[in-house]
């Protein structure tokens, strides 16, 4: 038998970088990718981001760039491959593939540069300060780096998946509100490359090294939750159709329509400041239709109170992805739409072709489930409802972090995220979207309405906690008094600005160890 592979040292100033085989480095990347995975909801270790993570660093310390490259592609197949498997549900594999290699594309680049920055990185910060205190700082920077520029290039990124998602059922989720979602990425980020380096230590006795861990640890679950207290409350009604018409699956138009209307006379009556039905929940569009328009009118008669209701719209030549708010004035002889959101950033390959004339000759059977290209919206982000200002964010809003800045500068005192998951059937696409809703309520400070055409649906307040909640695919409805608020949070007061700040810090630090180490690596190939 032979033996088992060496490992080879590199040795970088007085720190010597062990890197594994690239066979073993893959080996262990493809595990990493899968133990992220399982941080994730449905299954939600959250612990097993921090590990995950470390053992992806792992597999990168001391490898060239190409090779991390290549270590990186095969952690990131692993990871996005097993996390979006729910786009296979009524897209078939081929969106999943090409999705899926979008992501490890970014996701590879990225583990080279983090390669390089710890390579070089520890040329320059040669002390054990410099190595503990500062490579694992830039190493988490550049981990956000990669984050931040694949949520939003090309054609608006894909923000899913980002390890801030990870975290909401942790210790760790109140962080969120003082440091946003790419600052709570760079947290876990940083303590892992940290526990790899104090791993590695060998200066370090290893009570100090734990020692140094407990107390990080312990400083971050202690940190206290950004305060807040409720500025009134809002009585809502919020209604789950059970309605399977998604985007992509077959069924009879005004199906939605009829499920909801259906739930909702099971609780007409009832004392609400307002009713919310969920994305594209009346597929016959109120604004051009007289029968959905009169169902409107009676739920906002027989209720007394407005109806926030998602439709598809159009404008001249232009379709939109919309909700509306539906009330009837008093006096009125019939209710119309008062305000209205259009989705200021439709999904690509799912809501608009882009490039149609380029890309769709490539595959037109597949292409032709995207029949009609929504437009980009370009009104406000929130309804005034019941004197209270309500941000909306359709479906896949939910990642985007501008929508959420908007609302907040707008000043939404609650938020109402309306989203039809009927698409996705029992996967575990909801309750990840789902989680990042609590994750926005905690960030922003804000009670969130999730309700979905067939669930995971929730209401949460603004410290993330579960004021209700509706099992899946089942008909059902939620009426919760819910507190509202105006607080400003430093997440979204500082907005972009962390993530530019934190990633920032890791592209200067990989440049600066660059430019200096350039003087100093033929010294020491020479000897000097």
């Amino acid at each position: 038998m032979s033996p088992l592979p060496t490992l080879s040292r590199l040795r970088v100033g007085e720190q010597p970088l062990t890197a594994l085989p690239v066979s073993v480095a893959m080996m262990l990347a493809g595990i990493a990718g899968w133990v992220l995975d399982l941080a994730f909801p449905d299954t939600d270790i959250w612990p097993l981001a921090f590990i995950g993570t470390a053992l992806m660093l792992f597999a990168l310390r001391g490898l060239g760039f190409w090779q991390a490259v290549l270590v990186g592609a095969i952690g990131g197949l692993s990871f996005y491959g097993i996390l979006i498997w729910w786009l296979t549900v009524y897209l078939g594999l081929i969106p999943w593939i090409a999705l899926t290699l979008a992501q490890v594309f970014f996701f590879s680049l990225g583990m080279g540069l983090i390669a390089l920055t710890w390579k070089l990185t520890s040329e320059w910060w040669t002390s054990v300060a410099g190595r503990l205190g500062v490579v694992p700082i830039l190493i988490a920077g550049v981990w956000v780096l990669r984050e931040a520029i694949a949520a939003v290039w090309p054609f608006g990124g894909f923000a899913w998946g980002r390890l801030a998602q990870s975290q909401t059922e942790s210790p760790f989720a109140p962080l969120v509100a003082w440091v946003g979602q790419s600052g709570l990425s760079f947290i876990v980020a940083w303590v892992s490359a940290l526990a790899v380096a104090l791993i590695i230590e060998w200066r370090m006795d290893i009570v100090d090294r734990a020692a140094l861990g407990v107390a990080i640890i312990t400083t971050l679950v202690l940190w206290p939750a950004y305060p807040w207290e409720a500025t009134g409350s809002m009585r809502v009604a919020a209604v789950q159709g059970n309605a399977n018409a998604g985007l992509f699956a077959e069924f009879n138009r005004g199906d939605n329509l009829r499920d909801h209307h259906r739930v909702t006379k099971q609780i007409y009556g009832e004392d609400v400041d307002v009713v919310v039905w969920p994305e594209n929940a009346s597929d016959l569009d109120p604004l051009r239709f007289p029968d959905a328009a009169q169902i409107a009118d009676e739920v906002v008669q027989e209720m007394g109170a407005p109806l926030v209701v998602g439709t598809i719209t159009r404008s001249g030549d232009e379709t939109f992805n919309s909700v509306l708010l539906w009330d009837k004035p008093e006096g009125a002889l019939a209710g119309r739409a008062i305000d209205q959101y259009d989705k200021i950033h439709p999904v690509p390959f799912a809501e608009y072709l882009p490039m149609r004339d380029i890309i769709y000759p490539l595959a037109p059977t597949l292409f032709d489930m995207v029949p009609r290209d929504f437009a980009f919206g370009s009104r406000d982000t929130v309804f005034d409802v019941a004197g209270h200002t309500a941000g909306i964010a359709i479906c896949y809003d939910i990642v985007d972090d501008e929508i959420f800045w908007q609302m907040m500068r707008e000043n939404a005192d609650i938020i109402f995220a309306p989203t039809n998951n009927a698409d996705f059937g029992r996967t575990d696409q909801s309750v990840q979207q789902l989680a990042i809703a609590r994750l926005r309520a905690i960030e922003t400070g804000r009670s969130v309405v999730n309700i979905s055409t067939v669930g995971t649906s929730a209401i949460m307040d603004p410290s993330g906690n579960t004021l209700d909640r509706l099992p899946t695919f089942t008909e059902g409805y939620m009426i919760v008094d819910v507190p509202t608020a105006n607080h400003t949070t430093p997440a979204t007061r500082f907005g972009r600005s962390i993530e530019l700040a934190v990633s920032g810090l890791g592209l200067i630090g990989l440049v600066t160890a660059w430019w200096f180490g350039r003087g100093l690596r033929p010294q020491r190939s020479s000897g000097k």
